[in-house]
């Protein structure tokens, strides 16, 4: 295990921010979210989130309201310190009004990461860098030579490494089209997106090992995949709904629903059916698709699976070779 000591922490009277990291940590632990994987406690304790959110955005009336830690008010620098370790996103890039990164929700963060099974010695590519928080703590439970991380814009990749050094860490940054993957760092033992995406991109299986694993956002979904060749993976999807900012530059992430004209209002406005929606776009009409949901029982994102077979990928419910099965919209 990789450990470091953070470079620096604004210590206020009262530690504030330890403290605080220390009431993120036990908000975590209270959810279960690791219980898979209780390792993962230790990295969230030491990695200080508030260094690789400097500055981030929270929305008010009209508008966003910029919080950052050099702030000259110390009341200002003490709710930049509190609201960085709330368990919540943080908006941290934006344009015209537009999302272009962000900080993941901690305790979502746990449990993708202890989802992503991860051992001691293995690979791991972070495609979608954000912050450098991910991979600071992919660093911190496997050291920093084992954890690549990338992104297409050279904007945000400059600002993780500065944020991961000032951290004390110091994996692998490379700015690229994450579709594509990292060739040169591969093969990896696991792949972990924190962009959403509308198919699995090939790549990732010729990158993976035998046997590896990729979570990636799909839909509205988390599906973790176990590779078996550079042709075939297969999975389920996790029980948590996930809303990720797309991925730039690789394939695009699935948009509104189709008009559910003739959907009954209770089933319009549930998250699962609207999840089913996604996976059956291009095959079941939003009425069929109603049916099939009460039908089934209106049922849970971890009834729902992906197989990537060649050039075919397919959506399914329970059983690959099942009865309801359909090709992903592309």
């Amino acid at each position: 295990m990789g450990g470091h000591a953070p470079d620096r922490e604004p210590e206020g009277p009262d530690g504030l921010a330890a403290s605080a990291r220390a009431a993120l940590v036990r908000r975590i632990d209270a959810s279960g979210a690791w219980a898979a994987d209780p390792v993962w406690r230790e990295a969230f304790a030491a990695v200080p989130r508030h260094l690789f959110v400097p500055y981030y955005y929270v929305g008010v009336a009209g508008g966003y309201e910029r919080r950052w830690g050099e702030s000259p008010d110390p009341r200002a620098r003490e709710r930049w310190v509190r609201g960085a370790y709330e368990d919540t996103p943080l908006a941290t890039r934006l344009r015209d009004g537009e999302l272009l990164s962000s900080s993941s929700q901690p305790s979502l963060m746990a449990d993708m990461l202890a989802a992503l099974c991860v051992r001691d010695g293995n690979a791991v590519l972070e495609v979608g860098a954000g912050t450098g928080y991910n991979a600071a703590l992919l660093a911190h439970r496997l050291g920093d030579d084992k954890v690549t991380t990338v992104d297409l814009d050279p904007e945000i990749t400059e600002s993780a490494r500065r944020h991961l050094a000032a951290a004390g860490y110091h994996p692998v940054v490379v700015t690229g089209d994450g579709a594509r993957g990292v060739p040169e760092r591969a093969p990896f033992d696991r792949i972990i997106a924190t962009c959403a995406l509308s198919t699995v991109p090939r790549a990732w299986l010729a990158q993976s090992r035998p046997g590896g694993r990729i979570l990636m956002p799909l839909g509205t979904g988390l599906i973790v995949l176990t590779v078996s060749d550079a042709g075939h993976a297969e999975g389920r999807f996790l029980h948590t709904p996930a809303y990720f900012v797309p991925l730039r530059g690789g394939s695009r992430s699935w948009g509104e629903p189709a008009q559910l004209g003739g959907v009954p209002r209770r089933a319009r406005e549930d998250d699962l059916f609207r999840f089913l929606l996604t996976l059956t776009r291009g095959s079941l009409d939003p009425q069929e698709a109603h049916a099939l949901w009460e039908q089934e029982g209106m049922p849970q994102r971890e009834r729902y699976g992906i197989t990537v077979s060649g050039d075919h990928e397919w959506a399914w419910l329970d059983d690959p070779e099942g009865p309801y099965a359909w090709p992903l919209p592309s």
